[in-house]
């Protein structure tokens, strides 16, 4: 039986947490258009007959512009030196970028460890040529011949021949974990990071950067889950626009995230929300410690 870990790593929105939850056949990872989705390292596990693959998914890599950036970079480094494999997820609908050429010299270029090149959004390109010629400005960031994989996270396409390669490339070991689990995440964590998905969805600017999640209390019975939390901004003009005229913006966060916990809980959920503000929270080592960002290394 094979059995390892993979890294899954790209820039932002190329689409690594949308193919861990495509592999998984559920959502264990929240996903939106926006850059900064993940923030932290989510694992994800694949169980069937052939052998267990614990994948890690990685918020995307970019250039830090503060201490919260310089977290979520740590998050995808600290990810690589342990893997069995390295998946590195690129847009092939577009030649590589500047982000890709640095992911590829300053983390993957001298690594022991074997790397897959996964070209996803292939389908959104109409003319082979096209993918032919972005694949080929990718392979020239590395000096050796690098396995190639296209897929699509999105719609699943090649996502079982992604799994079968990913097997060959693993080591023979006994499962790591029972058949039946998926993630490590708990719901308290699960909570925060549904409803950091929400205000994703529901605002824009610089709001969704500037908010973070904690979980006050949470409170789990047979019929129903009681969940207090806490959504920090860093000015009092975006809090302002998180509670909305009237309250209504703040409700309809609430309202998607209570249905959606309700969902993967299969009970009801009672969810409060409340919204305060902690300046500059992201350029402070103190109150990202509060918050959870706080790197293991």
């Amino acid at each position: 039986m094979k059995c390892g870990f993979v890294t899954i790593i790209g820039r932002p929105n190329v689409g690594k947490s949308t193919l861990l939850n495509q592999i998984l056949g559920q959502k264990i990872v929240i996903t939106t258009d926006k850059a900064q989705t993940t923030r932290k390292r989510i694992k994800g596990i694949l169980t069937d007959s052939n052998g267990q693959i614990i994948f890690i998914d990685t918020p995307g890599v970019h250039r830090p512009l503060n201490k919260l950036g310089e977290f979520l970079m740590d998050e995808a480094k600290v990810a690589i030196p342990d893997a069995d494999l390295i998946l590195f997820l690129v847009d092939g609908s577009e030649p590589a970028g500047k982000g890709d050429k640095w992911i590829a010299e300053n983390l993957l270029k001298d690594t022991h460890i074997p790397v897959i090149l996964v070209m996803n959004k292939v389908d959104k390109v109409k003319n082979p040529q096209k993918i032919e010629e972005n694949l080929l400005t990718y392979k020239l960031l590395f000096n050796t011949n690098i396995p190639v994989l296209r897929i699509s996270a999105k719609t699943g396409r090649n996502k079982d021949t992604l799994i079968s390669n990913i097997l060959k490339k693993l080591p023979e070991g006994e499962k790591l974990y029972p058949d039946d689990i998926v993630t490590e995440e708990s719901m308290r964590n699960v909570a925060e990071e549904i409803i950091r998905e929400k205000i994703l969805i529901n605002t824009q600017d610089e709001i969704p950067h500037s908010v973070a999640i904690t979980i006050d209390k949470y409170e789990e019975k047979e019929d129903i889950d009681k969940i207090f939390a806490t959504i920090y901004c860093e000015q009092k003009s975006q809090k302002g626009i998180l509670i909305g005229k009237g309250g209504s913006l703040l409700k309809t966060i609430g309202t998607q995230a209570r249905l959606e916990l309700e969902e993967i809980a299969e009970k009801k959920v009672f969810l409060s929300l409340e919204v305060k503000v902690e300046k500059d929270w992201r350029k402070r080592d103190k109150i990202l410690k509060n918050f959870g960002y706080v790197s293991e290394n």
